[in-house]
Formats: structure tokens, C-alpha cells, sequence
């Protein structure tokens, strides 16, 4: 790496900040972030970064608000301090659920916390897993959205050996991640069948496709309150599988989802250290964490070293 890159980080995921600084061999640059007596968020940046190729890590997991004003105070800052070049590198992504108009008079949340980004002066986005492709069409500037598909799939093969397995998407929107993670693992496609009475609350769950006498892996982008998570496993339980694992990148885990999880009918359930877990999900003997710091570390020298990124999946 260049001696003129820097890497800020903000305070939402400290820990994969300084397994990403660790791979690229690059201290994080100092910064300072504080808040006011009111409750508003100080940010002073104490490098000098005129000239440089700067990249600002920052998830906007909970709490999304207090974090992505962190992002954006950052960016600003170093957009005043003449960076040449300023990468948002948000791991994950809050507010992409709200990604279009499902009702009368509701907010694309997704497209305005771009448009905030890209005021506050990002350069250019880096990203892992989208809950939506189309958001990086809401910026004004290069996205490169990553996917951790390659860290997960090296546990996945090992752990499942040579059985037989079903991919399963939970909804009909995730059926193109689960085609991609049947592909590589030579696996056949199932998908869930769920109606909703209300938002997180699913009221009837249908498997089509086949899982009886096979491993099942049902993939996801986000697990939030995991009841859509924990009625698939139950179903594909019921359905004769004799293991369910269950992959998500972001583990947002709010409200019962600990609970639910612990009562689960998982097997194991996958996540990456987008999001930093709390005590009480940290503590679930089925979860288990993979990092995708060396994903982001590979990007972020692609990305100063003007390479290709794209080729990482290909």
C-alpha cells in the first residue's frame, strides 16, 4: 500500500476496523468523535490528509441514526481538509429496506441516505451485500458492491461435506442469491412460500422444491428479527431435512430475534462481523461469525492501486 492511503473508522464496529488495519498493515488514522452536551456529534480529524487517497469505515447498523451521522461528519470534515480522493466504506447499509414506494406517502429511505453521502462528499462507495442492487443506482458516484459469497462458501463446503443439499431462498426476492449459492455448491433450489399478516410477523410458510433426506441451507442478505428465519428452518425441519444451516451477511438481530433464535430449529446459522453483535447473541452456541475483513481489506488495496474489483468474483 501507497504511504499516502488512510483509513478512518468510525465507532460502530471498532472490531473489524482493526482486523481490517491488521490485513492491510495500515494504522487507522486518527480521529476524534465526541458529542456535545445536546446530544449532537463532534468529529475533528487529527491527520493531515491534503492530497491523500482516504477510505472511511462505517456500518450504519444500530443505533443507524448516531452512526450515520458519524459517516457523514467524517466525510465532510475530510472533504474540507482536501482529500483527494474519499471512499465510503460502509459495510452495511442501513436503510436499504425502504428501497422504493410500497404505499402511498412513505420515504425511499435508501435513495435519500445516498444523496446525504454523496453531498457530504464521498468520492466513491464501497459496500457488501446490498439488500437491493438497484441502490447503487441511487448514487451519483462509483458503488462497488462486494458480496460475501466466497468467505461464506468456503465454510459452507467444509461443513457440509459430500451430503446431499438444497439451497433455500426465504422469499421470493432472495431466489437469485440462492441460485448463485446452488450453483457453486452443485445443489439443488428450493424456495419459501410466506404471507405476512404485518411487517416481521409471518403468518404461513410453503417449501417448493425438494428437501427430504438433504442438507438444507437457507441464505439470506439480513437476519432482523429472525422470524422469518426460524418459521423457514422449522418448515424445512418439518419437511425432513435432517440439518438446517441458515447464511446471512448482516446480522442485525433486534428485538426476539436472540430468543427466537436460541429456540430455533437451526443447526447453525452463518453471519459475517458487518454488524457487531450484542452480549446476548454473541453468547448463541449455533452462530457462527466470519469476517469479511480480508474481502474488504483485498478491495480496498484494488481500489488505491487502481485495479479491478470485479475480478474478485469472477
Amino acid at each position: 500500500m501507497k504511504d499516502e492511503v488512510k483509513i478512518f473508522a468510525g465507532n460502530s464496529n471498532r472490531a473489524l476496523a482493526n482486523a481490517l488495519s491488521a490485513h492491510l498493515g495500515v494504522p487507522l488514522a486518527g480521529v476524534e468523535i465526541g458529542r456535545f452536551s445536546d446530544g449532537e456529534v463532534q468529529v475533528e480529524i487529527t491527520d493531515n490528509v491534503r492530497g491523500g487517497d482516504v477510505f472511511v469505515m462505517q456500518s450504519t447498523c444500530t443505533p443507524g441514526n448516531d452512526n450515520l451521522m458519524e459517516l457523514l461528519l467524517m466525510l465532510d470534515a475530510l472533504k474540507r481538509a482536501s482529500a483527494k480522493r474519499i471512499t465510503a466504506v460502509i459495510p452495511y447499509y442501513g436503510y436499504a429496506r425502504q428501497d422504493r414506494k410500497v404505499a402511498p406517502r412513505v420515504p425511499i429511505s435508501a435513495k435519500l441516505v445516498a444523496d446525504l453521502i454523496t453531498a457530504a462528499g464521498a468520492s466513491r462507495v464501497l459496500t457488501v451485500d446490498l439488500h437491493a442492487g438497484q441502490i447503487q443506482g441511487f448514487f451519483d458516484v462509483p458503488v462497488d458492491n462486494v458480496y460475501a459469497t466466497p468467505i461464506i462458501l468456503g465454510h459452507l463446503r467444509e461443513r457440509l461435506g459430500r451430503h446431499d443439499v438444497t439451497v433455500i431462498a426465504p422469499d421470493a426476492g432472495g431466489v437469485e442469491r440462492a441460485r448463485a449459492f446452488a450453483k457453486r455448491l452443485d445443489a439443488n433450489l428450493a424456495i419459501i412460500d410466506k404471507r405476512r399478516v404485518r411487517p416481521n410477523e409471518v403468518a404461513e410458510v410453503q417449501i417448493v422444491g425438494e428437501v427430504e433426506a438433504r442438507h438444507a441451507v437457507i441464505i439470506d442478505d439480513i437476519v432482523d428479527t429472525a422470524g422469518t428465519l426460524c418459521a423457514a428452518a422449522e418448515a424445512v425441519r418439518a419437511a425432513g431435512a435432517p440439518v438446517v444451516i441458515a447464511c446471512a451477511t448482516h446480522p442485525v438481530l433486534s428485538g426476539p430475534a436472540v430468543d427466537r433464535l436460541a429456540r430455533s430449529a437451526l443447526d447453525e446459522l452463518i453471519v459475517t462481523d458487518t454488524i457487531p453483535l450484542n452480549g446476548d447473541a454473541a453468547r448463541l452456541p449455533n452462530l457462527r461469525v466470519l469476517s469479511v475483513a480480508p474481502l474488504l481489506g483485498e478491495a480496498i488495496r484494488r481500489t488505491h492501486e487502481e485495479e479491478s474489483i470485479s475480478s474478485l468474483f469472477i
